[in-house]
Parts: C-alpha cells; structure tokens; sequence
C-alpha cells in the first residue's frame, strides 16, 4: 500500500471534518454532510453511512443531524483525518491554515472559484499551505470521493456508486455524476470513485500508486482534460501497467476540445499525439468516447486477457452477425477458424442452416439451450481465445434464461467472455450479468471493441514477458 499517509487519509479516513456543513437543506454543505451521515441524501439509516467519527463544522449551529457541531476545526479534541471543505472561496485560505494547525492530513477542496476562473495565485497559495503542513488537498472545484467499501460518500450528489474492482478518477465532477447514473444503470461497481477538480496538489499520478496496491481494484479509469506534469503520469503508469489495468479517455484531441479544456478547467492542453505515443509506450489503454472508457475498464476488471488473438463471436440475429463482423475487421479483431471438430459438434445442437463458420449464428430460434451448449462448445475450443456472446431480443429465448446459461459457461473457462444484450430492452437479465462479473453491453460494436481492448492487453502482458496472469488478475474469474 502507499506508504503517502495524505493519499491514504483520503480513502481510508478514520475521521472526517465538514468544514462548512449546515443545517440547512439543499445546501451543498448539508448534502455532503447527509451523505457522509447516511451515505446517501434521503437516507434516513445511519449504519448505512460513514462509521468513522464525524466533525461537522459551523459558526453558528450546536448540532446538525444529531452531531454536535463546532466552530472550528480547532475546537475539535480528537484527531481528524480528513477535511472537506465546503465555504465560500474567500474563506478557504484561513480554513486550510486551520486544517493545518490541526494536523489534518488531507483535505478535500468541493469550493470552486480558483483556478478554473483565473485565479492561479490563490491557487498556488492553496499548495503553499498544503506544502507547508505535509497535507494533501484535492481539487479544489471537485465534487469529492467515495469509498463504497467502508461506506464512505464525501460528495454532494444524489447518488452513490455500488461496489466493485474499478477505480475512477475524474476532472470533471459533473462527468462523475453521469458515471454514477450509467453505471447504477447498467450494473457497473466500483472500488474507488474520486472527482479530482483543478488537481492543485494530489493529481491523477498520485494516486495510480496507490490504486495499484489496493487488493480491491482490479483496473484504473481516468477521465482527464489536461496533466500538468504528463513526464510524471507516464513514469509513474510505466511501473505499474504491467499489473493493473490502466484506461485513459483525455479529452481535448481537436482544437475545438483543447479550447473547451482551457475554459472548463484552466487548462491548456498540448498536442494530442504526442499523448497517443506516450499512452501507447506506457501501456495505458486510450478509449476515445465515453461509453468506450467504461465498457472497456470493466472488461479490464473482470476478465483475464485471453492467451492468444483468435476470437468467436456468436450470436442468434444474423444482422448481428453482419454487424460485429464489419466492427472486427474495423478494429483489428481477428476472428478464429473453427475446425472441423467444432463445426462437428456444434452441428449436432444447430438447425443446418447455421452458419457453418465463424460469427457463429445459430439461427433466431434459437432457446437458451442451444444458446449455452454452442458457447460451451466455443469456449472449450482450442482454436479459439476468447467468445463474444451477442443476443438479440425478440426470439423465442428468454433473457433472464440466456444471462444464466452466459454465467454458467463463464464459470468453466478463463477465456474471457465478453457480451451484448443488443438493445438492453431485458434490463434485468442484462444488469444481472453485469453484478456476475461478466461485461454486457447494449450493441454488438461495444462488444467486439471491449474484447479487441482484451486481446491487446494480453499481447502487451506477453511483450512484457509477464507470467502468471492469473496471479496478477487475482480477483477475477
């Protein structure tokens, strides 16, 4: 684990300090302390919330949601480990010193109105005091972290992620609150979640060191606009790629998104190839759409990289057929040739008009029978690496049914399995299958580049003469 007891005192507080908490509702001040309280606004079970100790902070008030309050952070006797700050700018300064005379170990900056606006000196005045009194800041102009593990919500938004093996690190605090609502959505969890702001202080390299060494995650995603120190980032995702998954979405490859970064941020973002180098040197996976970040960070933290190249693809639609077959050859994906054993034994389960070869389309009526014995027929195939299950509803199989029959292949192979649920009109089926570990997505292109993700990992692990996979994916099926 980290040995940076700032970084860690972000994560793993054993107690926290709402420095602007308030009584009064829909502020931002009492969101964040609710959610700190209950883990979520609205909750009304405090054992669902943070169990650590609690240190609202306000000038006025004696308690908030049955907590005694203090006027400072000064005034609190026990020891805090973290402070989320949540006053109006022209406090922060006198807060942090504060903080700082307290022995706070990091502080989580949610107050905007710094860097982002122009105001690079108070900016840089924040890192002065951080410096000075060996604490760690986030932001400022974030939303905050979560550790859904230890019940940990230090954000003002409505929602929460679950648990899982991903951990998120975002620029932007609005974006985080999109991942929250897709992946609540589809059934992605998390192991970690930050919103990193301006990144004054603690910025995305800092924290890939210490993502890296927790057991709980499984892959790294980052959303980012601009890296102030990209040498640093670089250096710090070389060491560590060859262990843990790390998938970048940086924005700003156009002018017109470079200009957007500057105004959005206060960054300024440089020429995009030479980051497309530099990922690709590193080891890092670049994802160039949003959806793409998630589809492949979850494919990233639950499945093994397949040991070689060659791919199935089945599916009961033969216009999905047609589809994932044009996204393979886009993408690079190489497809396996089934040998006459395969084609032999599936023949025996398909109608003869199957397809004879690989996409594999075992015919609209096909049932979750047919559905689970060609995949298990495709998985136990030597020829083949890895199958892409891609189901289309409407047939006379039923989802919930397939999703099981998927799961239950999935537990007798380490190849990877990557699917679709084209159209995600079976939610429940497709979110089930997403909580098993096992990536689904609502397109058959989504699919095949989440698996193309896959294969590129395993030929880069191979490059980097890494043993032992199953080792390094400790945590995966």
């Amino acid at each position: 684990m980290s040995t940076d007891l700032g970084i860690k005192a972000l994560f793993e507080p054993n107690s926290v300090a709402i420095i602007g908490a308030t009584p009064t509702p829909d502020k931002i001040g009492n969101r964040i302390m609710d959610n700190i309280v209950h883990y979520l606004v609205g909750e009304t079970d405090k054992s669902k919330g943070f169990q650590g100790k609690i240190f609202p902070v306000h000038p006025k008030a004696e308690e908030i949601m049955g907590l005694k309050a203090y006027k400072s952070i000064l005034d609190v006797s026990d020891e805090v480990d973290q402070a989320i700050i949540v006053v109006p700018p022209q406090f922060v300064i006198s807060v942090l010193h504060e903080c700082g005379k307290k022995g706070v170990k990091a502080a989580v900056i949610i107050t905007a109105g710094f860097g982002e606006t122009g105001k690079k000196d108070a900016e840089q005045e924040i890192v002065k005091i951080a410096q000075s009194y060996n604490m760690r800041i986030v932001g400022p102009n974030c939303l905050g972290i979560y550790n859904p593990h230890i019940q940990f919500n230090g954000t003002f938004a409505d929602e929460a992620p679950q648990k899982g093996t991903l951990a998120f690190i975002s620029q932007s605090g609005a974006l985080c609150i999109s991942a929250i609502l897709h992946s609540n959505k589809v059934g992605i969890g998390y192991s970690h979640f930050i919103s990193i702001g301006n990144k004054a202080d603690v910025d995305d390299a800092d924290l890939l060191e210490y993502f890296a060494d927790d057991y709980k995650t499984k892959c790294i995603g980052l959303y980012v606009e601009s890296m102030p120190d990209g040498r640093k980032f670089f250096e710090e995702a070389k060491k560590i790629t060859w262990r843990q998954p790390i998938v970048v979405l940086k924005s700003g490859r156009t002018s017109y998104g470079a200009a957007a970064a500057s105004s959005h941020t206060g960054s300024i973002s440089t020429q995009d190839a030479s980051y497309e180098a530099a990922f690709k040197q590193a080891g890092v996976y670049r994802a160039k759409e949003w959806f793409e970040l998630f589809d492949v960070a979850q494919a990233f933290s639950t499945q093994l990289p397949p040991d070689g190249e060659k791919i199935a693809i089945l599916s009961n639609a033969g216009g999905i057929i047609v589809i994932s077959a044009d996204k393979a050859a886009d993408v690079g994906l190489k497809l396996a040739t089934l040998s006459e054993e395969t084609i032999a034994k599936i023949n025996e389960v398909c109608p003869l008009t199957w397809s004879k070869q690989n996409p594999v389309d075992i015919i609209g009526d096909a049932d979750h029978v047919r559905f689970r014995k060609v995949l298990q027929i495709l998985v136990d195939a030597p020829e083949v690496d890895g199958v892409c299950p891609l189901f289309n509803p409407g047939s006379r199989a039923v989802p919930d049914k397939v999703a099981d029959a998927i799961y239950q292949v999935s537990t007798t192979t380490k190849k990877p399995i990557v699917c679709a649920f084209v159209g995600m009109d079976h939610l429940e089926a497709f979110k089930w299958l997403n909580y098993k570990g096992i990536p689904t997505l609502p397109s058959a292109e989504r699919a095949v580049i989440a698996m193309k993700a896959l294969v590129d990992r395993g030929k880069f692990l191979r490059r980097e003469n890494v043993d032992s996979l199953t080792k390094k994916y400790e945590g995966c099926k």
